[in-house]
């Protein structure tokens, strides 16, 4: 089956994706390409996966660079292929032959890009990672690589949206505890409930951040089943584990 991957033209002329569910070797609650090693999914299914996504990208699987995502704001500089996965949450380079990865089921996946400066990243931003600045640390750590973020293009992947997000008051609470001004991510659910927008926190964040063009591709990862994986839903219908996207951006071969 063929691959499904959602590109964005503010990111070209670097190879990168959102690798959708669809076109992978998976099967049950795994259906389609779940790329997660850490899920309960067959090993060698998962490597399948993970060998198809490569070859999409131009890279030989080794080169399929991932982290340990532990939802923090922690990045590091990637030079050279390596099996390690540092606990991470973002990863950069200015490498040509490397891809980062990143792995979704309901967060953000955010690729970066200068393309003056040749940099590159990939980061993981769920609510705690957004919030502790992954976001903003993917851009230094790209800095010291010689980008430039005013340069910079950030591209949001699917995720989430407000309208599948539903949080209790503790969580609305905390976040205008940091910043009251963080109440323009909230709409009024039902009862004392609150309905999050993921996307928008993220965008906010990186536009403060002076990143040079910022957008999400609008797609949700809980409304859309045949697509994409869904930690929220998997939960909701009670499922015993749940599948991984996997976003993806290299730069072009020298």
């Amino acid at each position: 089956m063929t691959l499904d991957i959602i590109t964005a033209d503010a990111l070209t002329p670097f190879q990168h994706g959102f690798f959708t569910r669809k076109g992978g070797a998976s099967s049950g609650v795994f259906e389609g390409l779940n790329c997660g090693m850490g899920s309960t999914d067959q090993h060698q299914a998962v490597t399948i996966n993970r060998s198809r996504v490569a070859d999409a990208m131009g890279v030989p699987l080794h080169a399929l660079m991932g982290v340990h995502q532990v939802h923090s704001p922690d990045v590091v500089t990637i030079t050279s292929p390596t099996p390690d996965r540092p606990k991470a949450d973002a990863l950069v380079t200015n490498q040509p032959g490397l891809a980062l990865s990143i792995l979704t089921a309901d967060c953000q996946p955010v690729l970066f890009a200068d393309p003056n400066a040749g940099v590159i990243g990939a980061a993981h931003a769920g609510w705690k990672g957004a919030l502790a600045g992954v976001l903003e640390n993917t851009l230094t750590a790209m800095e010291s690589l010689g980008a430039n973020r005013a340069n910079t293009t950030a591209i949001i992947g699917p995720s989430i949206s407000q309208r599948a997000y539903e949080v209790g008051p503790e969580f609305f609470e905390d976040f205008i505890t940091q910043d009251p001004a963080f109440a323009r991510f909230f709409a009024q659910g039902t009862g004392d409930r609150m309905m999050f927008d993921l996307p928008a926190l993220g965008l906010y964040r990186l536009r403060e951040a002076g990143v040079g063009h910022a957008e999400w591709t609008r797609h949700c990862t809980y409304s859309d089943p045949d697509r994409f994986f869904s930690y929220r839903r998997a939960t909701h219908q009670k499922e015993a584990d749940y599948g991984r996207l996997i976003a993806a951006i290299a730069l072009p071969q020298a």
